[in-house]
């Protein structure tokens, strides 16, 4: 997953990332994704069970945002902390 595009959000992220004061993290992390998916600040993983390919990406230590691909570009599912 060299460079890809992301959906545009749904309503629900984006009240999420608004309420916990995270769009300029998130809108920094999207623009590195779009250039290179595999940048090392991202840490992109899949998640478990892996069957269902379910990604994340890091928008700070704390918070990660969730995506599925879907005809070859990401779609932001959920913005969540990494720790609950």
């Amino acid at each position: 997953m060299p460079k890809m595009n992301i959906k545009p959000l749904k309503v629900d992220v984006e009240d999420y990332l608004k309420k916990h004061q995270l769009v300029k993290k998130f809108e920094k992390a999207k623009a590195l994704f779009k250039e290179d998916t595999q940048h090392p600040s991202l840490n992109v993983e899949v998640l478990e069970p892996k069957h269902l390919k379910i990604y994340s990406f890091r928008l700070d230590k704390k918070y990660r945002a969730v995506f599925i691909v879907v005809n070859g570009e990401a779609e932001i599912i959920a913005v969540s902390n990494h720790y609950q």
